[in-house]
């Protein structure tokens, strides 16, 4: 559940960043310059995201970041002060980075207690509420609901939700982190950073599609401008639909395989998108990432929770901020790379980073599936 609801109110901004735009009268540059405190925001709580729950606890961190995004929600939609907006969408980026990494915390202990695979089922309800909130909130802002309007049923259904499994989730807090006090101050090892650094490369190639999936269909595939979007819709629902029998498949399968083979998939995307001609076979090979990225990032954050070199509050906070600056400064490194030469090189690299992921699959850790 609170995978969902945070995922909800991500995708509700998605749906107010043109409203947001036209009363801040901002142009481009500033509005990416506004959206970037949003990222800035939520790496900033990430960073300090493991000693936090480390010493509240997942369940009061967890409620402290749900309170401070849906307080941050009614002024995002009302704001047009341009520099009141950007730090509104500061704070509310905190929110969101908070809450994301406690929830990955809770989701890695409760995996942990079931002893079978659950994280990627808790991410793709992530990715349902995304879908949730900006189609929700496209529905209501078309009915001709305000967006200060669309914003209060979006926290209506995040407190309901936060109120109905709040008993529910799992202590974690100081009596465990004093039991583990060496181990709180111990550094990553090889396979933590191994792991931060394959999460990051998922993340980025997920970014790779969002800003720059549509461009490339369009300037150097024909597509026509209107359908530009088709390339991430078409990769958002591939991994949906993987995250949703990823558990199953991580059963089936084992973690180990699922890395080795997502890696090789994600090659034979990219390489789909920057070989073929056309525009609808480079949009398969879009899918083919959507396929191949869908439960990367699921189990490395499990993995992240099995090591003992440190508490899983850490171990699963330095693996998801890491990660995190892939889908952040991903995107701006692919222009930087396309600027310099072109969109087939920065691709081609997005491309040999997997094999990072399929051959690092090898060098972890793996306890029984």
């Amino acid at each position: 559940m609170i995978f969902f609801v945070t995922g909800m109110a991500m995708g509700l901004w998605g749906a107010l960043v043109p409203y947001a735009q036209l009363r801040t009268h901002s142009e481009a540059g500033a509005l990416g310059m506004l959206l970037l405190c949003l990222g800035a925001g939520s790496l900033l709580s990430m960073l300090g995201s493991g000693r936090i729950i480390g010493r509240f606890g997942c369940r009061a961190v967890i409620l402290a970041a749900v309170v401070m995004y849906c307080l941050m929600m009614p002024l995002l939609a009302t704001f047009s002060d341009i520099r009141l907006m950007a730090l509104s969408l500061f704070i509310f980026g905190m929110g969101i980075g908070l809450a994301d990494v406690a929830v990955n915390v809770q989701g890695t202990m409760v995996e942990q207690a079931a002893d079978k695979p659950l994280m990627s089922g808790f991410h793709c309800l992530w990715s349902v509420g995304g879908i949730a909130g900006a189609g929700g909130g496209a529905l209501l802002l078309s009915a001709g609901i305000t967006p200060a309007g669309s914003t209060f049923f979006a926290i209506v259904l995040v407190i309901l939700g936060t109120a109905f499994s709040w008993r529910s989730l799992l202590p974690f807090g100081a009596h465990e982190e004093s039991s583990h006090e060496g181990k709180a101050k111990a550094r990553p090892n090889f396979r933590l950073i191994l792991m931060a650094v394959m999460a990051m490369i998922c993340f980025m190639a997920e970014g790779a599609v969002l800003d720059w999936g549509g461009v490339f269909l369009t300037r150097e595939r024909g597509l026509a401008l209107e359908h530009a979007g088709w390339g991430f819709a078409v990769f958002a629902i591939a991994m949906s639909v993987m995250r949703l029998t990823g558990d199953a498949i991580v059963s089936a399968l084992g973690r180990k395989r699922v890395l080795v083979m997502g890696g090789i998939l994600g090659i034979a995307g990219y390489l789909m998108v920057i070989l073929l001609p056309g525009w609808f076979l480079p949009i398969c090979g879009f899918a083919l990432v959507g396929i191949g990225a869908a439960n990367i990032a699921p189990v490395l954050i499990t993995l992240a929770g099995q090591e003992k070199v440190m508490p899983v509050n850490m171990s699963v906070a330095f693996v998801a901020t890491l990660g995190y600056l892939g889908i952040l400064g991903g995107p701006a490194l692919i222009g930087f790379v396309a600027h310099l030469s072109s969109l087939y090189v920065a691709f081609s690299a997005v491309a040999a980073a997997f094999l990072i992921v399929t051959f690092g699959a090898y060098k972890l850790k793996y306890q029984a599936d």
